[in-house]
């Protein structure tokens, strides 16, 4: 069994993630820091941002707003989140987040168990702008 030293990951470490809208920024992942139960990121979306609707197959979802104001819907039923509130969402349910204050919002998200592969642990169900003009897909486990 391989045992990795602990790692402190820097935010200014990450690379920007905004394919799915917001910017995601996946620090403690299997390839940053060798985890193997899931990975964490943290969330920043300006106001009237959002982050697409997706669901994960295989992970269930942790997330806790640090920041701002969010909407999330759930199978399509929204719920307000407001900041030091936290959310569990279960397995293949629908989500989608969107800052509906005037300040930037921040959300911690954590993911796991991982999938068997990376591109199987996000299922999108909406197309955002910037996947629309191209941008480059993911490189990391970034995938709130």
């Amino acid at each position: 069994m391989t045992m990795h030293r602990p790692r402190i990951v820097d935010l200014s470490e990450t690379q920007p993630n905004t394919r799915r809208g917001g910017d995601l920024r996946a620090l403690l992942t299997p390839t940053a820091v060798g985890a193997t139960s899931g990975f964490m990121g943290l969330a920043i979306i300006q106001p009237g941002d959002r982050i697409a609707e997706h669901y994960h197959p295989y992970s269930e979802e942790f997330v806790y707003v640090v920041d701002g104001l969010l909407e999330v819907d759930l199978d399509g039923e929204p719920y307000a989140m407001r900041r030091d509130q936290g959310l569990l969402i279960p397995l293949n349910v629908r989500h989608r987040f969107r800052n509906v204050g005037d300040v930037e919002a921040r959300m911690v998200f954590h993911l796991g168990p991982l999938a068997p592969r990376p591109e199987l642990g996000h299922v999108d169900t909406e197309v955002t702008e910037s996947a629309e003009r191209g941008a480059p897909p993911e490189r990391t486990e970034a995938a709130s």
